[in-house]
């Protein structure tokens, strides 16, 4: 476990930089980081799936001044938006549903409420996902995968985007923005992707070969053995390595 624990240490030095967060070195949080807004973080966070490079495409093509405008203007400028499951009333729904709640709350609030009885992150995440739900009752097949499922009591999904979400909130270093200061970084857990979920089980982080919410506690529990304040911080490393195959 030392040798892979000096890996991923070396992994973290060489990520933590700028340079990572380029189009030439594409990931979300590019995009996140030119606004540095809990809001628009969230929106480049739920779209992330499928090709890196056409998550940042898309991206590039949103309004994010719309989450100040009215329904009318919503609408006009989305109309022939649409990405993957997402066609053009899910997302306009979903500007609608976050201009609604901006307009109340901040999300670290919402979610500091589900989280501070057991410093739980799930808890906060059933907080915000119960509310955004309540706030709009319109409902499809594209709009229910954008934001996932209500955590309940038995987990299956990893929720791979929302935990993206919470470490780019919570910690903060030259690749996470660090907007939310109520959140302890300990307690987060790691967002599993199929980079992350193939790279820990080829270098013995992870024997699970499901790929679930099991896996992810499986993840997060051996990181916390190698930082037990910070265990998220490797999550960056990994997915690198495995989006560069440098170990194929």
């Amino acid at each position: 476990m030392d040798k892979i624990k000096r890996l991923l240490e070396k992994e973290v030095l060489k990520r933590n930089s700028k340079n990572e967060l380029t189009l030439d070195r594409p990931d979300p949080l590019l995009v996140a980081t030119k606004y540095k807004d809990e809001y628009i973080s969230l929106i480049c966070a739920l779209f992330a799936y499928g090709n890196v490079n056409q998550i940042i495409k898309f991206l590039h093509t949103l309004n994010f001044k719309l989450l100040n405008e009215n329904d009318d203007k919503i609408r006009d400028s989305l109309q022939n938006h649409y990405y993957r499951f997402q066609k053009s009333e899910d997302i306009i729904q979903f500007f609608i549903t976050l201009k609604t709640l901006k307009k109340e709350c901040a999300l670290e609030d919402i979610f500091y409420q589900g989280y501070k009885i057991k410093q739980d992150v799930t808890d906060g995440l059933k907080e915000v996902i119960s509310l955004i739900y309540d706030i709009n009752a319109y409902r499809s097949r594209g709009y229910e995968f954008l934001i996932g499922k209500i955590p309940g009591k038995k987990i299956s999904s990893p929720y791979k985007r929302w935990n993206m979400y919470l470490r780019w909130m919570v910690r903060e270093d030259n690749i996470d923005l660090g907007l939310w200061k109520k959140i302890d970084k300990k307690d987060l857990l790691i967002p599993l992707d199929t980079h992350t979920f193939k790279i820990s089980q080829k270098i013995g982080l992870l024997k699970r070969k499901t790929y679930d919410f099991k896996a992810v506690i499986e993840l997060t529990k051996a990181l916390r053995f190698f930082d037990a304040n910070d265990p998220v911080k490797y999550d960056f490393a990994i997915y690198r390595i495995g989006q560069e195959k440098l170990l194929d």
